[in-house]
């Protein structure tokens, strides 16, 4: 599945007990429709996202970034604090792809642009089975 949209916060990077590292961001996916009325209608859909490869494009998943995720998709549910039902949508990643600048910082240098190409093309690289 293919998402494209805006990172809502800056990516963390986490290290589990197993010592395993993966970087944690999330996605807003906006969306519009007409109703039967012909009012538009927008909607926006939040991923909670992980991406399990590498933590080297962490520094880039900056709040406000335009990018384009492949990946699988999954729900899952689980009870809140106050014991009320909640769900939401997860994401892991198999691909990450930068489509512009963060809302934050105007757009991207032509430097840093570059810096994620070539990291990106290390991970695609780095994943080839020969």
């Amino acid at each position: 599945m293919n998402i494209i949209g805006r990172l809502t916060r800056d990516a963390q990077v986490r290290t589990l007990s197993n010592g395993k590292q993966l970087v944690n961001f999330s996605v807003a996916v906006n969306d519009s429709y007409r109703n039967k009325q012909g009012e538009r209608v927008e909607q926006t859909t939040y991923f909670d996202c992980a991406d399990w490869r590498t933590t080297r494009l962490a520094p880039f998943l900056t709040k406000g970034a335009l990018i384009e995720l492949t990946g699988r998709v999954y729900a899952s549910a689980w009870t809140g604090k106050n014991g009320e039902p909640k769900a939401g949508l997860n994401f892991h990643t198999s691909n990450i792809k930068f489509h512009g600048g963060s809302r934050k910082s105007g757009a991207f240098q032509d430097t840093d642009q570059s810096e994620k190409d070539r990291v990106s093309e290390q991970i695609i690289e780095d994943d080839l089975p020969f």
